[in-house]
C-alpha cells in the first residue's frame, strides 16, 4: 500500500486481503502468483480489465509502468 501511495500520490483502499487496492474507479490487483498487476476499471458492480503489467523486479516498478500506461 505505501508503494501505491508513493507512485499514484493518493491513499488507496485495500481490497481482497491486500492483493488488490482501489483508487477511485481503478482497481489494481495482483494475480498469477504476484507476477501480474492487473488494471481494472470499475463501474458499480461491473468491472472491465484494461490490461496488465508484468511484475519483474519490484511491485513499485510495475506500479510506475501501470501509471505510465494509464496516463499514456
Amino acid at each position: 500500500m505505501p508503494a501505491v501511495e508513493r507512485v499514484f500520490g493518493e491513499r488507496p483502499r485495500v481490497l481482497d486481503g491486500s492483493r488488490a487496492v482501489l483508487l477511485g474507479d481503478l482497481k489494481l490487483q495482483l494475480e498469477a502468483g504476484e507476477r501480474e498487476l492487473w488494471l481494472i476499471e470499475r463501474n458499480g458492480p461491473l468491472e472491465h480489465r484494461l490490461g496488465y503489467v508484468p511484475v519483474r523486479e519490484s511491485i513499485e516498478d510495475a506500479l510506475r509502468d501501470a501509471r505510465e500506461r494509464l496516463l499514456g
